[in-house]
């Protein structure tokens, strides 16, 4: 190649070109949904609309909001949002929500979502598969996460509640409690025997490795955070590079945890009730797919989103409904007077029976979710072209959707006074004179969890993404149930109020932790 006197100048000229080159690229990009009439805020080179998010300055909880209200602002039916280079599609009107995540669900099967079996086995998640495969494993996996199956498992968070309490009866008393760290490791210990068959003794050893791994998960490292966020953008080339999802010292540790469970238990024949009997009993020893049966690369992805689900989501669930209990005493009263009259009925135990019948509680747990979804959006692939009804719109296969959840549950036109915990939102009156998707911590339509029918028996709950979604929120109640029986809960300023939630987080979790003072009520 022929270069000109001045190598510099050579090279200042190409960068100038691919500058302008990028310039223009976004330019075209940016206006995509101008050129199809659609309501959107103006993007930034080359973030789009994420600026504030990538650079930490808010949560991503955050913009989702404020983006719904601008949109909200201008009564838009639906808008259009920019993620860097991506146009996604963001359906306002209730009705239009419906239409995408259960009437025409046959356009859009898929989440937004990176796999990469390869480096990374433990992807390949019931969450994040695609197509045919993941229907494929949903078909295995609904039969067997029953209600009655998961009544099994019953046993062993009762006893591990009463760790919890005698653990808390010691921490308890000049110092505040962090809420997400007593209720992680309740969590923790139950999902560590309930999907691993391991006695982890968090409550005891908060240091135990089983918890560090657990944390680790969800700990990204700037690196890890920058690579995971190039997956969702480039994910064919991420997968050539052998990018991971997931901090691999923290995959290896639970991939040895599962191989060596499953041996153990096939090589002495030993069985437990719990949930990765279930899914080692539909292990395909021979190798051969069937209906009926997974390989060991499915069976370890699955334990392992069951960790994590009945872990993180239940662990937030919990510390996020007691601090809300902290501030609301007159709510706190009524739930504890609740849970002793359930008691009282029961000749004060807390059975699976029990639990099902209270029902304030489901209204405290469905008003914690709303105010806390989970996951403040939830994202759809378009998988086949689809005119959006009611407009000339129309979008293309690859095309991404996404569904503000955070902001429909703040949206004072459906709850009035949004930031106020009211859990008599979701008395059986209001909920019928609400649309069906005005309340969507987990989703909505076919791509649902597997815990819905269990959900049934108290508040409808309808579906994340996690196959242990169901068994999350038992226990989560009862831990509460447990927590709220034994224990006055107070709010410490040590937590700042309103809650900021942490920027550097996918998932809804609070800055800075959740700190509370604690009482003995048997101490009174």
């Amino acid at each position: 190649m022929v270069l000109s006197g001045d190598i510099l100048i050579d090279i200042f000229s190409v960068l100038i070109a691919i500058f302008v080159i990028a310039i223009v690229f976004f330019k075209r990009r940016y206006s995509h949904w101008k050129n199809l009439g659609v309501e959107y805020l103006e993007p930034t080179i080359p973030f789009g609309n994420y600026k504030p998010s990538y650079f930490q300055a808010k949560s991503i909880a955050e913009i989702w909001t404020e983006f719904y209200d601008a949109m909200k602002a201008k009564t838009a039916k639906h808008a259009g949002w920019y993620f860097f280079h991506l146009a996604v599609y963001v359906p306002m009107d209730l009705d239009l929500i419906k239409s995408i995540m259960q009437t025409d669900f046959a356009h859009f099967t898929d989440h937004l979502g990176y796999v990469n079996e390869k480096d990374d086995p433990l992807s390949a998640t019931v969450f994040s598969l695609e197509g045919q495969r993941w229907r494929n494993l949903r078909m295995k996996l609904t039969p067997t996460f029953t209600s009655g199956k998961m009544k099994l498992m019953f046993p062993i968070m009762i006893k591990l509640s009463e760790e919890l309490i005698e653990t808390l009866r010691k921490e308890c008393g000049n110092s505040p409690i962090d809420a997400k760290d007593i209720s992680a490791r309740f969590t923790t210990d139950v999902i560590g025997n309930c999907a691993f068959g391991i006695d982890c003794n968090s409550l005891r050893d908060p240091n135990t490795e089983f918890r560090i791994k657990g944390k680790r998960v969800f700990s990204l490292t700037p690196v890890e955070m920058l690579s995971n966020f190039l997956s969702f953008l480039f994910p064919n080339a991420m997968k050539f590079f052998g990018v991971r999802l997931f901090p691999k010292e923290a995959t290896d540790f639970f991939l040895k945890v599962i191989k060596d469970t499953a041996d153990y238990r096939q090589t002495n024949n030993i069985r437990r009730n719990d949930a990765f009997q279930l899914l080692l009993d539909m292990l395909n020893n021979e190798g051969k797919e069937t209906d009926n049966t997974l390989t060991f690369s499915e069976l370890a992805a699955q334990a392992f989103v069951f960790f994590i689900a009945g872990f993180e989501t239940s662990s937030t669930l919990m510390s996020f409904a007691l601090i809300e209990l902290s501030l609301n005493e007159d709510v706190q009263n009524r739930l504890r007077d609740e849970i002793n009259e359930v008691l009282r009925k029961n000749n004060g135990e807390l059975t699976y029976e029990a639990l099902s019948e209270m029902r304030y509680m489901d209204m405290v747990i469905s008003e914690t979710l709303r105010k806390y979804p989970p996951l403040p959006t939830l994202s759809r692939v378009c998988t086949k072209d689809y005119q959006v009804p009611n407009s000339e719109i129309q979008l293309r296969i690859g095309d991404g959707v996404m569904i503000l959840v955070r902001g429909i549950h703040y949206d004072p036109d459906i709850y009035p006074d949004p930031h106020k915990f009211d859990p008599t939102r979701f008395s059986e009156e209001k909920k019928s004179k609400r649309h069906q998707f005005a309340f969507l911590p987990f989703g909505e339509g076919p791509r649902i969890c597997l815990g819905k029918k269990f959900l049934l028996t108290c508040v409808v709950y309808d579906a994340l993404f996690f196959l242990g979604l169901r068994f999350g929120l038992m226990q989560a109640k009862v831990g509460l149930a447990s927590l709220i029986k034994n224990f006055k809960f107070k709010y410490n300023p040590r937590t700042p109020y309103p809650i900021k939630c942490d920027p550097k987080s996918f998932l809804t979790s609070a800055q800075g932790g959740l700190w509370m003072d604690v009482q003995k009520i048997d101490s009174e």
